[in-house]
């Protein structure tokens, strides 16, 4: 008795594309069976050795017009089973109709309601001017720099002749749904300090101790105080601060001895509202503050800040608002706290909106028990399907005709 959709969405989160070892071949070939079962043309783009890119295509009546691209990625993120309820790859629906599986919310389940929203639409015999492309993409969850940071920059990208493309948001536990039009730059930063090296037992001047003191207290102040702003603001969400974390640190040989050098790193996020040359100019202040012999180098420095337009006059968005409003949707605009592809797709200069159709749902990607309700998942394959086929009917724009 239960749906077919849900029956394939089940099928999918049992297939195991967890880091560090995804099996990558298994969801393509099931990805690649369901779009050949729903009549679309199939491509697949070896990015790099073992990352495949794999794109289902739904021909518009006038290809010439630009396309709609649903993106999704394929992996998933490590589980530690023994705070799991059920086994997270054996997709458990309980009595309540939660389906319970890594990749439940992030993201199996857009992927599987993208391809169910075009069943629906070619079962009512549906056609329409615009191309729809749907992308499958490898090691998002690693940073997607072997699989869409890459794929942006071939010709088999840019002949797919985007538009307007639609990426994962995140669950919204209230009656509203979260619409992501931008993200925060993400910066990882690692200082080193050096200092003077000597016998645990003396009082040692200029050390690198003292120095990483200094760096540390100057950049968890400013952390206290975007903190601060955050929850003195209720007007602001997570994604509209800078928010700053030391995730490593390094040092020091034996306990009786006064390292010469000493490390910590930092990850930081930063919104696009952030002139991001006085923010480094700020990072640099803190580290000549705290002496001679105070360097930092960037691991991860994104300076992309394009953000998608919410404006009435943006047809894209006036098509996708419209439909939101038809069916009554709350939306929250909001910046994406973390990093998702759509930050490769806007870098290239194309409109990105990330969203994922799950309200009235614990936000719980990444997180133990993820899991996610049956009915919201259909309630998603019947918005995504009116989302489809008013963003594929988007008149022609003045560059198009």
């Amino acid at each position: 008795s239960e749906n077919p959709s849900v029956t394939l969405f089940r099928e999918y989160l049992r297939i195991d594309t967890v880091h560090p070892k995804p099996d990558y071949d298994a969801a393509v070939r099931f990805l690649e069976r369901v779009g050949t079962d729903l009549g679309l043309a199939c491509q697949k783009v070896e990015v790099c050795q073992g990352r495949v890119v794999l794109i289902l295509t739904w021909q518009g009546t006038n290809p010439r017009l630009r396309s709609i691209l649903l993106n999704s990625h394929t992996d998933v993120v490590p589980v530690f089973e023994e705070h799991w309820t059920y086994p997270p790859f054996e997709a458990v629906k309980d009595s309540q109709g939660n389906i319970y599986a890594r990749g439940a919310q992030d993201m199996k389940c857009v992927s599987i309601q993208y391809l169910e929203a075009i069943r629906r639409l070619k079962t009512e015999g549906k056609s329409f001017a615009r191309t729809i492309h749907l992308t499958f993409v490898p090691d998002e969850e690693v940073g997607g720099h072997k699989g869409m940071e890459m794929f942006v920059q071939r010709p088999e990208f840019k002949a797919l002749n985007v538009g307007f493309a639609m990426d994962e948001g995140l669950a919204s536990p209230s009656d509203t749904f979260s619409v992501f039009y931008g993200e925060r730059s993400p910066w990882w930063i690692k200082v080193k300090c050096m200092g003077s090296p000597g016998h645990g037992s003396r009082f040692i001047s200029n050390t690198a101790a003292e120095k990483m003191h200094k760096v540390i207290n100057s950049f968890l102040a400013f952390r206290e105080s975007e903190k601060q702003r955050l929850k003195s603001d209720s007007s602001l969400t997570l994604g509209d601060v800078t928010s700053l974390n030391m995730t490593m640190l390094e040092g020091g040989v034996s306990f009786n001895v006064v390292p010469s050098e000493m490390a910590a790193s930092f990850d930081i996020r930063i919104p696009p509202t952030v002139d991001l040359k006085a923010f480094e100019e700020q990072v640099a202040t803190w580290c000549r503050s705290a002496g001679d012999g105070v360097t930092y180098e960037f691991h991860q420095k994104c300076m992309d800040q394009h953000i998608t337009s919410t404006e009435e006059s943006d047809p894209w968005w006036k098509a996708f608002s419209g439909v939101c409003r038809d069916m009554k949707l709350q939306l929250k605009l909001e910046i994406f706290p973390a990093a998702t592809d759509s930050r490769y797709i806007r870098a290239v200069r194309h409109p990105a909106i990330g969203f994922s159709p799950m309200n009235r749902t614990p936000v719980l990607l990444h997180d133990h028990n993820e899991f996610l309700n049956e009915q919201v998942f259909l309630r998603g394959i019947e918005i995504y399907a009116c989302l489809l086929a008013a963003l594929a009917s988007v008149p022609p724009l003045p560059a198009e005709r």
